[in-house]
């Protein structure tokens, strides 16, 4: 049978290469390339189209998102799985969107990921079951009630909007950073803040928080 080849995309050398032996040793998967950025890992999957990319969360440059939508555009038939060490349902939710086919914790047992990789090889879907299991639990409790904003509905700008008012910026700096004008950053504050049901800056500062957009050193001197 041939092997499920498969991509590493991880800006972290040392975790690609833990990856890489840990996949070794399966008879059924082999890993045809690295790539230490999401724009490094569309070259790599149209170079040499893996059947599997394994895609990590939050790296510099491209998003991984954007990432996942270019590579499952050009080539369908490539299956995602995104690790993360986020166990976030927007950025879960995000994922299952742009086409991804599968979401591992990083802090899994080996086993898990494995197995997600022969699943979504198989054409299947898989998430980690500590993430699976809160899902679950999240929907026993609150039902088809209405649903919670999410930051995956914001747009890439209003992203990185969200991410310097968090820092402390104030609207003419991120203008002047941007190239945009005042009333434009306005509007884009004014939307984000709308999508995620957010009133003022102390709650717009803690979301960021919640969501990783921001860490806690970043606020020293804001």
């Amino acid at each position: 049978m041939p092997k499920i080849r498969v991509l590493l995309t991880d800006d972290h050398m040392l975790f690609r290469h833990a990856i890489r032996t840990l996949l070794a040793a399966e008879p059924d998967m082999e890993v045809v390339g690295e790539a230490p950025n999401a724009s490094g890992s569309v070259a790599l999957a149209a170079q040499l189209r893996p059947d599997i990319v394994l895609m990590d969360i939050g790296m510099a440059g491209m998003s991984s998102f954007e990432a996942t939508r270019q590579i499952r555009r050009d080539r369908p038939e490539t299956r995602v799985i995104f690790l993360s060490m986020y166990d976030d349902e927007d950025y879960l939710a995000e994922c299952v969107e742009i086409g991804g086919s599968g979401y591992v914790l990083k802090d899994s047992p080996a086993e898990q990921l494995l197995t997600g990789i022969r699943e979504v090889h198989r054409g299947g879907s898989y998430l980690t079951p500590r993430l699976l299991t809160r899902l679950v639990d999240g929907f026993r409790l609150h039902g088809r009630g209405e649903r919670q904003p999410r930051f995956g509905t914001l747009t890439k700008r209003e992203r990185e909007i969200l991410k310097m008012l968090a820092e402390g910026r104030s609207v003419k700096e991120i203008a002047s950073g941007f190239d945009l004008s005042v009333k434009t950053v306005e509007a884009h504050k004014f939307n984000l803040m709308r999508k995620l049901d957010i009133h003022n800056k102390a709650q717009l500062v803690q979301y960021a928080i919640q969501k990783k957009v921001i860490r806690l050193p970043e606020l020293v001197g804001a």
